[in-house]
């Protein structure tokens, strides 16, 4: 059974872009990838949509 796994990115980060989310799903292909509109600081600026995703995420997982 797979480890659960939420992902949540930045696209538009210098640092690490889409591509480093992507990369992820290569050894975790069910994982759950979300991207936002925002950078290398997604909990500064998108903090609401983050903690909306992780809600749900954990609510899901603890009720199976």
């Amino acid at each position: 059974m797979p480890t659960p796994t939420l992902i949540v990115w930045g696209p538009n980060d210098h640092y690490m872009p889409e591509k480093s989310a992507r990369a992820y799903l290569r050894d975790l292909p069910d994982a759950e990838l979300h991207l936002l509109g925002g950078g290398h600081w997604l909990l500064e600026t998108h903090l609401d949509d983050v903690v909306a995703f992780m809600r749900d995420f954990l609510g899901r997982v603890h009720a199976a």
